[in-house]
């Protein structure tokens, strides 16, 4: 009985050798890719993003393209058998055999191009995790400008040793890139452009995610929330975004407001010409509230008596605040103003502004006529009504 099936199930594996085989192998694919990937999942797990940053991005970012790579080992196997099994001239002369190498290559090359990719992101993302756990600073827009240029090499180098696979020459590759970088050039010169500003931003960083920058002679204001290959991201006071070319960066100035030490406090102060008496005692006692008041710093700052306007005495302040906080900055202005305005009340001058001052002579009594009633005389006759309409 046991002969029996032995021999029937003998006889349906020569019969059917081919697709047992090929089955097999895509079936033992499926099974190992995917417990592969749960593998590496679990793994990548149990291991923290911040003390294992490298380790965890790594495993992390390789649980899906280790899985596609089984798989492609595994189909190829898969071909392989079918190829050794059908023999004769079908396995020299088909696609399948001239195809199947080209194609096993580029699928391994692909899957560990995917794999780089993800590891480099999550690697990223792990080390800005750190550095803020650890409470550091580490520079979005240089790390993000570091992944980039580790992606863009990864690509390119996958590019080529794709095209190697597939039969291409890279040297002759090379050279027509040679001499059609020329006309691409011509082609894309805002594109290219673009990309050396941006290459610009992240090699000398004016200005970095999070910031805000004012590009003087436009209206563009605002925080930076993205910095790309082509067009910078700014977010302005009405909160709608958007997009300057990497290119502007290269002829125009920009200023870094976020990056000034201090805010500046520039203001007229006008006093009537009636207290041109009381101005030294002004002067004097508002530079010494200024040399003790906490949000000014106190290396230099000015007060004077500047002018003689057309309407006042022009009275004129420069300082700068301690902090760059603008809520900060405003109340510090307000409280200086303030106070300047007490030390003027308290000498007994008065603050004015544009004004005009009318001086009208005194209008004199109408003369007596002679012999009025205090001399016994009468008052001049009252003219005659005048008539009616009616």
């Amino acid at each position: 009985m046991i002969s029996s099936l032995l021999e029937q199930a003998t006889a349906v594996y020569h019969e059917w050798r081919t697709v047992i085989l090929v089955f097999a192998a895509v079936l033992g694919a499926l099974l190992v890719g995917g417990f592969l990937r749960l593998a590496l999942e679990r793994v990548a797990r149990r291991l923290h993003p911040v003390r294992h940053a490298w380790g965890h991005g790594l495993l992390a970012g390789a649980a899906l393209p280790a899985q596609m790579l089984v798989w492609v080992l595994g189909i190829a196997l898969a071909g392989q058998i079918l190829l050794r099994e059908s023999g004769g001239e079908f396995a020299k002369d088909s696609l399948l055999a001239h195809g199947l190498a080209p194609i096993r290559d580029v699928g391994v090359i692909l899957a560990v191009m995917w794999l780089l990719l993800r590891a480099v992101n999550r690697i990223q993302d792990n080390l800005l995790l750190r550095a803020r756990e650890h409470g550091r600073e580490l520079d979005p827009t240089a790390a993000d400008a570091i992944g980039k240029l580790t992606k863009a090499s990864v690509v390119i180098t996958a590019i080529l040793m794709m095209m190697q696979a597939l039969g291409f020459s890279i040297a002759g590759l090379l050279a027509f890139g040679g001499m059609g970088g020329i006309a691409v050039g011509f082609a894309a010169q805002s594109l290219v452009a673009n990309l050396l500003g941006g290459l610009t931003i992240f090699a000398s960083r004016p200005f970095k995610v999070g910031e805000y920058i004012i590009i003087p002679g436009t209206d563009l204001m605002g925080g930076v929330e993205h910095i790309g290959w082509r067009a910078t991201r700014l977010i302005g006071f009405d909160c709608k975004p958007f997009y300057v070319p990497n290119a502007m960066f290269n002829t125009q100035p920009v200023i870094n407001h976020t990056r000034m030490t201090s805010r500046r406090i520039m203001e007229d102060i006008h006093v009537r010409y009636a207290d041109i008496d009381a101005v030294p005692a002004i002067v004097a006692d508002v530079r010494d509230m200024l040399g003790r008041h906490p949000g000014v710093k106190h290396d230099f700052f000015a007060f004077n008596f500047s002018s003689c306007g057309t309407f006042s005495l022009k009275l004129s302040l420069y300082a700068f605040t301690v902090g760059t906080d603008y809520n900060d900055y405003m109340d510090t202005q307000e409280d200086v103003l303030l106070k300047i305005a007490d030390i003027i009340r308290r000498h007994g001058a008065r603050m004015t502004g544009p004004a005009s001052t009318v001086e009208m002579p005194q209008l004199q009594a109408p003369a007596r006529a002679p012999g009025g009633p205090e001399a016994g005389g009468t008052l001049p006759p009252m003219p005659p009504p005048l008539p009616s309409a009616g």
